[in-house]
């Protein structure tokens, strides 16, 4: 994810423990999404896929306002 920003990202893991949660959050629902999308119900596929843009929507919005922040 964000692979473009990979130098804000592996910053902002270090430094910002939301941010990493975040992004912990949004790998493991991946995961999840990628290994068990196939046995889950369209609702709950739907669900895990929703919070997984939100997660990323908001991690997004933290590497922007990081690199306005530092002027990168």
């Amino acid at each position: 994810m964000f692979h473009e920003y990979r130098d804000v990202v592996s910053k902002l893991k270090v430094d910002n423990a939301h941010f990493a949660k975040i992004f912990e959050k949004h790998n493991e629902l991946d995961d999840k999404i990628e290994k068990d999308g196939v046995h889950m119900d369209a609702i709950e596929l739907e669900k895990l896929k929703k919070e997984k843009l939100h997660l990323k929507d908001e991690a997004y919005n933290m590497i922007m306002a990081y690199k306005k922040e530092h002027n990168i």
